[in-house]
């Protein structure tokens, strides 16, 4: 597994992730993966001849394991029809139900388990962009291949490409075999098996889930040998690189987070000097003598006061009236 955290840190990040979070992210980087398969068909030609390239290495090694495999699936309809439905669909489940086990039950390794299986993922489109590669089961008969999945299509609900639902063939890119993600998926998932299951029941899986995908894949023809040594490749690279990506994350993240914390901050000083300045003007207006009628308030009085206004002996009649306040000598008369 990549490095984990330490504990203190840990334990704020699991406080911070949330299924609501989580599910979009994975269903996004899914889609990505899907739509990427789509857009990286390649040229079929390429592809039959990246296929039978493999299929020459693996005769020259004496590691073309998928011929006797493939002839006994298709012989035995008791192997070839779980196969089938094991190919269709235990990816699909296993999976995400790992994923689900380690968020709810391991969730201090589950950042780290997540983000290398989305690292891998993302290496493995790479290898279908760049490597087009044509299954044995697409090959031409000579070859010696039959496809299981579409001899025991009636036993199933998908046709004749690859293990797409009958009719949807068109949306799913049947040369995207170098690498096996099937096998680095189920890689991933024995890892977490023998690693985090705690009995032996979860050890037996975790070794058995693997190696009986590699099986399959090789016996129903979906993939080469050297397909699945290839998906086990790129878990080791995304095992590898996992921990710089969250790293980069967790860097990313300190940026946004400080650029929010930087605008919450100047939003809240613009807060405070409004409200001081609203103070300073209260406090200067109380302070200030208000005059009306005749009457004038002290600072702080709430009440006026009556001020008698007198002239002076030898005052002009225009002259400003004396105030005479309280205590205030009388004028000489």
């Amino acid at each position: 597994m990549p490095q984990t955290e330490t504990p203190g840190i840990e334990a704020d990040r699991r406080s911070r992730l949330r299924w609501w979070t989580e599910l979009p992210l994975i269903l996004l980087v899914y889609a990505s993966y899907s739509a990427g398969r789509l857009l990286a068909r390649g040229d079929t030609a390429s592809a039959v001849d990246h296929g039978l390239a493999i299929l020459r290495i693996e005769k020259v090694l004496h590691i073309n394991a998928e011929h006797p495999l493939n002839r006994l699936f298709t012989r035995e309809a008791w192997l070839g029809i779980p196969a089938d439905f094991w190919y269709a669909s235990l990816h699909y489940l296993i999976t995400p139900a790992i994923l689900i086990w380690l968020f709810r039950s391991r969730a201090q390794v589950y950042r780290a388990a997540r983000t290398w299986l989305m690292t891998s993922t993302f290496i493995g489109l790479i290898g279908f962009t760049l490597l087009p590669t044509c299954p044995p089961r697409l090959l031409s008969p000579g070859y010696g291949f039959v496809d299981t999945m579409a001899q025991y299509s009636s036993y199933g609900w998908w046709g004749g490409d690859a293990s797409a639902p009958r009719g949807l063939g068109g949306m799913t890119n049947q040369y995207a075999a170098m690498p096996s993600l099937h096998c680095g998926w189920a890689l991933w998932c024995g890892v977490m098996l023998w690693r985090h299951g705690g009995t032996r029941l979860t050890k037996v899986v975790g070794v058995a889930y693997p190696l009986l995908t590699a099986i399959v894949v090789m016996g129903t023809a979906n993939h080469y040998l050297l397909d699945a040594v290839a998906g086990v490749v790129v878990m080791g690279l995304g095992f590898l690189l996992a921990p710089q990506v969250m790293k980069a994350a967790d860097r990313l993240r300190v940026r946004f987070e400080g650029r929010g914390s930087l605008v919450a901050a100047r939003s809240r000083d613009s807060s405070l000097d409004a409200s001081r300045d609203a103070s300073r003007d209260a406090s200067h207006g109380s302070e200030t003598s208000i005059v009306s009628g005749g009457c004038q308030t002290s600072p702080g009085e709430r009440i006026p006061r009556q001020r008698e206004s007198q002239l002076g002996t030898g005052a002009e009649p225009g002259a400003s009236p004396t105030d005479a306040g309280d205590g205030a000598p009388a004028p000489a008369r």
